[in-house]
């Protein structure tokens, strides 16, 4: 049983079919897609400066555009703590530049969230709640939040958090995978949101 099924329980035989393929990832067998982000939006051009630093870690960047092509890649694996960890390695095509958005998974089991460690190396820290839409769709939304320096975390004051929320879903009509993203922050609202598809590629 992956980290995603362990999470979701009995729920996760609600998901679409496909997206309980996609999240199957069983160890050492990626899952690998291509794609179009239709959208990709940052925000105020304030959060230039620290979205140019995040890129550095392959975090957040401070590019916008349309019919981005970009790449994904899940990757579940074994630590020697005996946990399972799913490397998620996002790549976006712009024209001048090609960015990343990485992140690290594992479960906490009696809390029910996920722990997400992401940048890379790790840069910044949430808790992620995974829920199934009644159609099917998968929604993740974000908890408490740490800044990472090295072996120390700090707590993020809620008014400094940038609150995620995520959809994924499935067309049946098109055979795509659907992703859409919102990071937001109460004082500066958008920090970044994309939307588009992606087809599973054989690796």
């Amino acid at each position: 049983m992956t980290i995603y099924e362990n999470l979701l329980g009995e729920d996760f035989k609600r998901l679409h079919p496909k997206l309980q393929e996609r999240y199957a990832l069983p160890k050492d067998k990626p899952f690998c897609a291509e794609g179009t982000m239709t959208s990709i939006q940052t925000g105020a051009r304030l959060l230039t400066p620290l979205l140019k630093l995040a890129a550095n870690w392959k975090f957040l960047f401070p590019e916008s555009g349309k019919n981005i092509p970009f790449t994904i890649k899940n990757t579940c694996r074994s630590l020697p703590s005996g946990l399972d960890e799913v490397n998620w390695e996002r790549t976006f095509y712009f024209d001048n530049v090609t960015r990343y958005f990485n992140a690290f998974m594992t479960i906490d089991s009696e809390r029910k969230v996920v722990k997400d460690y992401l940048g890379e190396p790790s840069l910044f820290y949430s808790d992620l709640y995974f829920e199934v839409a009644s159609d099917g769709n998968l929604i993740i939304r974000s908890g408490s939040q740490r800044f990472v320096i090295g072996k120390i975390e700090v707590p993020i004051p809620s008014f400094l958090q940038g609150v995620v929320e995520v959809e994924e879903g499935y067309d049946d009509l098109q055979e795509v995978f659907t992703i859409r993203v919102q990071i937001r922050n109460q004082i500066v609202g958008r920090m970044m949101a994309y939307e588009g598809e992606f087809k599973e590629q054989s690796t």
